[in-house]
């Protein structure tokens, strides 16, 4: 009987379509840009409202003010026997500039040429929705599950505001977790990224007539270099270790290079008076999914201090660093882990078979180009994936879009998925 009102599930997410575009319009109606964020408290209460309707337990909390978290939990009728299942969204979605050229209101969404416009359509409020209108359907042909299941929409993504972090900080956990962003519907793991900050510091002050004497031969003043000259030594030892990196390491999926460290911005000096007396580099550092930001941004650290020592004023003035953070906006800095999906897995088979099963076709198991807040689930041991709809082409463009057919397509593969999935026992 329950597979029968799961297949009527999916024969109802082709015939109520018009329902699935109205509720991914509707998310995407809510202006919720990061930046500037801070702004996403009334779609976060239509979402809770949404799940309560459904009988959801849910759990709202303030990650910043007016930036809230919220977790729906449905119990499964039988949770000790069968497995749950994390579907995790953000509700954030990228800036818009006055001067970016939109063919239609970003968020005032427009159907053209089977494609849903506006902005948030491919990243990811159209995952959000479809996984929302999923549950919808669930709700109204009466299917309860024996596992628990349980969804995030969170905040932040966009400026390393890890809301998923956050998720994870309080305790929520599952058997397998699903990201539904960005990935064209492919099951995807990930590289990571860190941000970190190198300071050079010079703990005297000179004027800037001294200069003369900092660098001519007999000048006199070799305890006084600019900060900023010191940290050109810095960016070339670290584009000769980026280039070591680009021959020395590989994931397969990805082109030879990804790895990279990019020196993003730079700060130093006071004014034009004054030598340089400190300088800062702010770098951004993409690694493979199966390296950790602790043992990157360690690799780095030693690298830069191994040619500071081949300095003589940096030997005695070394670099200092700063690693990551939980706020682009609050602390200038970020994280997201990198994680690898275990094709082996239960929660993995399953969501394989499903698309298999519903889709005639063979998935596409393979690596996103960029990242998500699918590395703060594994990193909490949740073996975990990337599935959603949109290409990332569309991501953060303008006029960006998603395919209304992908929404239909992923809705039903994950209806095929989470019914099996939350069916699987332990």
């Amino acid at each position: 009987m329950s597979e029968t009102k799961l297949q009527l599930v999916i024969e109802d997410i082709e015939a109520r379509q018009e329902e699935l575009i109205s509720l991914t319009k509707k998310l995407i109606a809510y202006e919720t840009p990061a930046p500037p964020a801070r702004n996403t408290a009334e779609a976060q209460g239509f979402v809770e409202n949404y799940l309560q309707e459904m009988n959801f337990a849910a759990d709202r909390w303030d990650v910043y003010p007016n930036d809230p978290n919220v977790v729906g939990t449905k119990q499964g009728t039988d949770s000790a026997h069968f497995q749950s299942l994390i579907v995790n969204g953000h509700m954030d979605v990228a800036e818009v500039r006055p001067e970016e050229n939109w063919e239609y209101a970003p968020f005032e969404a427009v159907e053209k040429d089977g494609r849903l416009i506006g902005r948030g359509a491919a990243d990811m409020k159209g995952g959000l929705a479809a996984s929302l209108f999923v549950l919808r359907l669930f709700h109204e042909h009466g299917i309860e599950l024996p596992g628990d299941l349980i969804f995030q929409s969170v905040i932040g993504e966009e400026v390393g505001e890890a809301g998923t972090l956050q998720c994870c900080k309080k305790g929520y956990t599952a058997d397998y977790a699903v990201v539904v962003d960005t990935s064209n519907l492919h099951i995807q793991g990930q590289g990571g990224v860190i941000t970190g900050w190198v300071t050079i510091k010079d703990p005297n002050t000179y004027h800037d007539a001294n200069r003369r004497q900092m660098i001519h031969a007999g000048g006199g003043m070799a305890q006084g270099a600019s900060a900023i000259e010191k940290m050109v030594v810095m960016i070339e030892s670290l584009q000769t270790l980026e280039r070591h990196w680009a021959v020395s390491k590989h994931y397969p999926g990805y082109p030879p290079g990804t790895n990279t460290i990019n020196p993003a911005v730079i700060e130093g000096g006071r004014h034009a008076a004054f030598i340089a007396d400190e300088c800062r580099l702010w770098i951004t550092v993409h690694f493979y999914p199966d390296e950790s930001y602790e043992t990157v941004s360690r690799e780095i650290e030693e690298h830069l201090l191994h040619a500071a020592n081949a300095d003589p004023w940096l030997r005695e003035n070394p670099p200092h660093f700063t690693w990551g953070g939980e706020s682009m906006i609050e602390e200038r800095g970020e994280v997201f882990p990198a994680f690898e999906v275990d094709p082996l897995h239960g929660g993995t088979e399953t969501l394989k078979q499903s698309y298999q099963e519903v889709l005639k076709e063979t998935p596409v198991l393979d690596v996103s180009p960029t990242v998500t807040d699918g590395g703060w689930l594994a990193e909490a041991g949740i073996p975990t994936a990337l599935f959603g709809p949109g290409e990332l082409s569309e991501a953060h463009a303008v006029n960006e879009s998603v395919a209304i057919q992908e929404l239909l397509d992923f809705s039903k593969v994950m209806a095929d998925f989470m019914y099996h999935w939350c069916h699987t026992k332990k």
